[in-house]
């Protein structure tokens, strides 16, 4: 079993109102579940890390924990910061992201194989558009 996750946050004012988008879709390319949170006040740095925190709590949640070890998983973001702490060839140096650091790793523990890969913007239309609707929401 193969997905592929597009994710994304943003905050308006860095710190300010802030949002985390993901889309996720199977090895068909059919969407399987989206991801739109408000996250408060926060930086883009701390709505990137929640946006994969995020869709990989939704993947969690829909496949059991005996069939993870066979799931590859694809993340593709416009965040280098997030692709390259993850990859570990960047440091975490920032405190609030050294827990958010912790929790995507444990998440991505789950799973057989998962690869990180930095995309550009226009590539990532998608799980931007949900982040900012999760800013504009406000809830």
């Amino acid at each position: 079993m193969k997905f592929t996750i597009h994710g994304d946050g943003g905050s308006r004012g860095n710190p300010g109102p802030s949002g985390a988008g993901a889309v996720i879709r199977d090895e068909t390319g059919s969407t399987v579940a989206v991801v739109s949170k408000f996250l408060g006040i926060q930086t883009n740095n701390f709505a990137e890390y929640e946006a994969m925190i995020s869709a990989f709590d939704e993947l969690l949640s829909r496949i059991p924990s005996a069939k993870r070890k066979e799931v590859e998983v694809l993340v593709k973001m416009d965040s280098m910061l997030v692709v390259r702490q993850m990859e570990g060839a960047w440091k975490i140096k920032h405190p609030n992201l050294k827990p958010q650091y912790a929790k995507l790793k444990e998440r991505v523990s789950e799973f057989g194989k998962v690869t990180f890969m930095h995309v550009y913007r226009e590539e990532n239309a998608d799980a931007d558009a949900l982040a900012n609707e999760a800013m504009d929401r406000g809830v």
